[in-house]
Order: structure tokens, then C-alpha cells, then sequence
């Protein structure tokens, strides 16, 4: 009886302890899906690997991987974040709350829900390589559908704030045109809302600082993203495109119009650097810098 009774306090151990990791989110970049076994399905099958148990939630636009890739380029960033939040509130796995990693333009998609969608909370956000700022160019595009980036391209290039374009090419609505601040401000569907450039939402401050802990990863040989300090949410001084100023210089810190400053105090802002070019990574180093201090309680 001794025997049985031991074992059963152990299975209900091994169960709580099971029960007590918390749910990660996961939202991939441009030119990638949430499946792809190269990308997103080996991060899973890590965390899987390291957090026994953990339930991974690899966030999908469409019906397939085609379709998923494809909607990181045309689509609506708005109306993304709207139905993933309506299936994140519908999923019980993820009703106590959740982690979360965005990759690339994921990253903010994902600060999108947070801002946007506060039930159920999201307990740490990871940015790896996110663009918080924006972009002001177009250098790599990933993938292997050439004619897609073209596409982009052409359509970046007929204008990003064309309302047709702004509102149909995911790219141009996290483009920040530091030579036109006012038509960024005025025209930009997502980035510029999300981060208050024309008006304060306090909510989406309120709602950010519901954060333990917001990550953001930089890759210091970063050669897609322009400029590479908008992963740290620093970009050009306006009015010209040279000279960046980080975070603690630019408006969005000073006047703490999305409460990055009152967070950045409280010890929630983590900045961290990586060698390397746009999202390369050792499995060692994910691990040892995202892995264990932020996704294994």
C-alpha cells in the first residue's frame, strides 16, 4: 500500500508540475508558416523537447502553409490580429495565459494582441528580430517565391501609404517613412497605431504593461531589416534617414506615450543582442537567453 501511495503522490507531482508550464504562442515572419519543419516546426519541437508538457500554440493565417505564406505578404495586419485573438479567447488550452515569441514581423503582430486583446493575458513577449518602429526599406525578402517579393516591391514602390497598398500589403503597413512623419502618422493602419503616434490609446499602454517581461532581440549583422535599432524600438531621427536614435531618445520614450518608460523602470524592458544576421540563432544560445529565464515557469 506504502509502494502505491508513493506512486501515486509522484504521478500527481509529475502532473502539477506538468500543468505549471505555461502555454507558449508562437507567430512567424514574412516568408515563412507556422508549420514549416525547417523554421517554426523545429522551434516547437525544441521547446517541446526542453518544457515536457508544454502546450505550443504555432499561430496559422489560412488553410495551409501556402496560403499561411502567402498572407504574410497580402493581407490585413489588423484583421490577423482581430482573428487570432478571437482564437486564442476560444481555445481552453490558453484561457490561464500564455507565453509568447514573434519572429520578425510577427513580433509586432503579436505586441498588436497584447495592446489589443488582454484576455487571456499574455504573460512574457519575446521579439526576435520584430521591427517595433518599423521598417524604411525593403533589402531581403525571404523565402523562395521570388515573384511574390517582386510584387512587394512593385507595390512599395507605387506608394506605401496609397490606400489601396496600405491596406492590402502587410509590409506597408509597418513602413515608416521618417522623410514624411506626418503622412506616416496619418496614414499607417498598424504600426503607427499601435505605438500612439497620432493619438494616446491608454489602454494599449495599459494593456502593454500588463507584461512580466518584454523581450527584444537585436541582431547586431542584421542586413534585412532598416534600420536594424527598430528592433529595439529606436529609428532615423524624422526628417532625414541617417541618423538613428535609440529608444531612450526618441518621442514615443520621452513622452512615454506607450509606457515603454514607466516599463523600462519597473525593470520589464530586456534587451538583448545577438551575433549574427537576421534571425540566426543557435539552439544553444535560445536556450540559455530566452528558454530558461522567461519561458520556464
Amino acid at each position: 500500500m506504502r509502494l502505491i501511495a508513493c506512486l501515486v503522490l509522484a504521478l500527481a507531482s509529475s502532473l502539477s508540475i506538468t500543468e505549471a508550464v505555461t502555454p507558449i504562442v508562437l507567430w512567424h515572419g514574412m516568408g515563412d508558416s507556422c508549420c514549416n519543419p525547417l523554421s517554426l516546426g523545429a522551434i516547437q519541437r525544441m521547446l517541446e523537447k526542453q518544457l515536457p508538457g508544454v502546450y505550443v500554440y504555432s499561430v496559422q493565417i489560412g488553410n495551409n502553409m501556402v496560403e499561411d505564406i502567402e498572407n504574410g505578404f497580402l493581407s490585413n495586419a489588423n484583421k490577423q490580429v482581430e482573428q487570432v485573438c478571437q482564437t486564442i479567447r476560444a481555445n481552453p488550452k490558453l484561457k490561464g495565459g500564455y507565453n509568447s515569441i514573434g519572429f520578425s514581423q510577427g513580433a509586432q503582430f503579436l505586441r498588436a494582441l497584447v495592446q489589443r486583446c488582454p484576455n487571456p493575458p499574455m504573460r512574457n513577449l519575446v521579439s526576435i528580430g520584430g521591427q517595433h518602429q518599423g521598417v524604411y526599406g525593403f533589402p531581403r525578402c525571404p523565402g523562395t517565391n521570388v515573384t511574390l517579393c517582386n510584387y512587394v516591391r512593385e507595390l512599395l514602390n507605387l506608394g506605401a501609404y496609397v490606400s489601396f497598398v496600405q491596406n492590402n500589403l502587410i509590409q506597408a503597413q509597418y513602413w515608416h517613412d521618417p522623410l514624411n512623419e506626418e503622412e506616416y502618422k496619418q496614414k499607417s493602419i498598424f504600426i503607427a497605431d499601435i505605438n500612439n503616434e497620432l493619438t494616446v490609446n491608454r489602454t494599449y499602454a495599459a494593456n502593454l504593461q500588463t507584461l512580466k517581461n518584454l523581450v527584444l532581440v537585436k541582431f547586431l549583422s542584421d542586413s534585412m531589416v532598416q534600420p536594424r535599432e527598430s528592433e529595439w524600438f529606436g529609428f532615423y531621427q524624422p526628417g532625414q534617414d541617417k541618423m538613428v536614435l535609440p529608444l531612450r531618445n526618441t518621442t514615443l520614450y520621452t513622452q512615454d506615450r506607450l509606457g515603454l518608460k514607466a516599463m523600462d523602470a519597473a525593470g520589464k524592458l530586456k534587451f538583448l543582442a545577438c551575433e549574427g544576421d537576421h534571425l540566426q540563432f543557435t539552439d544553444t544560445w535560445f536556450t540559455q537567453n530566452i528558454v530558461k529565464p522567461y519561458l520556464s515557469n
